[in-house]
């Protein structure tokens, strides 16, 4: 007796089609999670650099102590929330929550930003709020003349 087999070839290609365009979808994702994270990468190094430069007290009053510059934490807030403001990071990132520290014994500003994920493709069984995050850390340091 002889199987038919028709209708298997049918069967794997199905299968197979499935598998790539769930692939696709992994890889469309995944790239679009990159970009937002770098692109919260990039507002954090700013906004860090920002808050720690317009931050920075005590240099007329006190003089230069040390290498780097002492830091004033309503100051630091105040010019990162701006700096964020002026780069339109609320249009671009609804949902953005901003977190600012002062680091008194290294003199360091850290700007910690989180958003809500927005990924072009829905993956059965993925996180229905997936948010994205980025840190950076900056501080003023002073060189002395040469």
């Amino acid at each position: 007796m002889r199987r038919d087999e028709q209708g298997q070839v049918t069967l794997l290609i199905i299968g197979f089609a499935s598998i790539l365009l769930m692939a696709i979808v992994v890889v469309i994702d995944a790239s679009a999670a990159y970009l937002q994270r770098q692109g919260l990468d990039n507002l954090a190094d700013g906004a860090a650099l920002y808050g720690a430069d317009l931050g920075s007290a005590g240099i007329y009053e006190q003089g230069l102590d040390g290498e780097r510059l002492t830091q004033q934490e309503a100051a630091v807030e105040a010019a990162v929330r701006d700096y964020l403001v002026r780069s339109g990071a609320p249009a671009k990132y609804p949902g953005i929550d901003v977190g600012v520290r002062v680091d008194p014994v290294n003199r360091s500003v850290t700007v910690r930003l989180s958003a809500p994920l927005e990924l072009p493709l829905k993956i059965p069984g993925s996180p229905s709020d997936p948010m994205v995050g980025a840190s950076s850390t900056a501080a003023v340091t002073v060189q002395p003349g040469e």
